[in-house]
């Protein structure tokens, strides 16, 4: 049997992974033990348990930006939580360790080096965080979710997925998704959204244009949000929801996207070999436009700023795409060539590896 340490969470785009490889790790071996490290205040706080899966419990200890009271307690508090790890290292007899990034992930690094276990590194944006820029110096192996991530020893993997994802078959899925929503399974459709809570941007650039995406012979299937309080025209061809729990079943009938540019959902989009347009959430360290840059430079994606993306840029770059059937199919063979619906496995095949090099010491 093999104890497995899987560290790391606070957001979706950590946690989701994390769970990925868990998953399959169980559907290779049940009898395998699979713990998680992660801290209260994460995603990984309701949805480890959620999943089935023990939650180890880490204290959240952010590296200080300033000089302040928090930063004359973070050595000792530091110590503390690469101290508690290397106890649960000990006394549950991990054997390895995959860390996902987050603050959960730098003390397991540590911790797992000084106990003579090896780990593996996996980073899922295109720019690393912290965490995994450290955590790469020591790992055993470094896998990447983007070509061109800036992380030492780096190798593309891929990004682990969700089952429902990797198993998609689109073909044989497309009646049915048309059907949900509603749509004509033989005319093309053109999905739009902009995650649990929307795009603003993209919701407003399309209430000014959908009846010219009508017009051009498409579909729309435009998942809002759920706080959007954009109305429904309630006309044929055009399938307004708020939230959409089954997106499978979009994927399997969009023709090409249109959506933000996170780090999951350009692995997923990719993995399914669907061409899109990225509109990069404009906030933060601009992690969104280097998610989507590989892809685009694949030329599988096309990606348009979020303050230029109005209803007179879809008429002017979108719409012409719309009509241009034969980019639209070699944008679908760029987006298969650059995705891969085997980052779960790849990431356990380092796993395995690591764990074969320790037992051949």
């Amino acid at each position: 049997m093999t104890t497995y340490l899987l560290a790391g969470g606070g957001t979706a785009g950590h946690v989701n992974p994390l769970l990925a490889v868990a998953d399959g790790l169980r559907a290779r071996r049940a009898d395998d033990e699979i713990l998680v490290l992660g801290t209260r205040e994460g995603l990984e706080s309701r949805l480890v348990p959620e999943r089935g899966y023990e939650l180890l419990i880490v204290d959240k200890v952010p590296f200080p930006r300033r000089p302040n009271a928090a930063a004359l307690r973070f050595p000792a508090r530091w110590r503390k939580a690469i101290a508690d790890v290397r106890r649960c290292i000990r006394e549950r007899g991990v054997d390895v360790v995959l860390g996902v990034g987050g603050y959960a992930a730098a003390p397991a690094y540590i911790a797992a080096r000084r106990e003579g276990v090896p780990y593996v590194v996996h980073e899922a944006n295109a720019r690393p965080g912290l965490a995994n820029v450290l955590g790469a110096r020591g790992a055993a192996f470094v896998g990447v979710a983007f070509a061109g991530t800036p992380l030492r020893r780096g190798e593309v993997v891929g990004m682990p997925l969700r089952p429902e994802i990797v198993n998609l078959d689109r073909a044989a899925t497309r009646a049915g998704a048309a059907a949900h929503f509603g749509l004509d399974a033989d005319k093309p459709v053109l999905l739009a959204f902009g995650g649990s809570l929307g795009a603003r941007r993209i919701n407003e650039a399309l209430a000014g244009s959908w009846q010219e995406i009508l017009d051009a012979g498409w579909q729309l299937l435009h998942i809002t949000g759920e706080r959007s309080e954009l109305a429904d025209p309630g006309v044929a061809g055009y399938a307004l929801r708020r939230y959409v729990d089954r997106m499978d079943l979009a994927f399997a009938l969009a023709d090409l996207i249109v959506s933000r540019s996170g780090a999951s959902t350009v692995s997923e989009i990719s993995a399914l070999g669907i061409p899109a347009v990225y509109v990069p959430y404009a906030v933060g360290n601009g992690e969104q436009r280097l998610n989507a840059s590989s892809v685009v430079d694949a030329g599988a994606a096309v990606l348009i700023d979020d303050a230029a993306f109005t209803p007179e840029k879809v008429r002017e770059a979108i719409l012409p795409l719309l009509r241009d059937r034969v980019r639209i199919e070699r944008m679908a063979g760029a987006a298969a060539d650059a995705g891969t619906r085997r980052g779960t496995e790849n990431v356990i095949a380092h796993l395995d590896a690591a764990l074969a090099g320790r037992r051949a010491t």
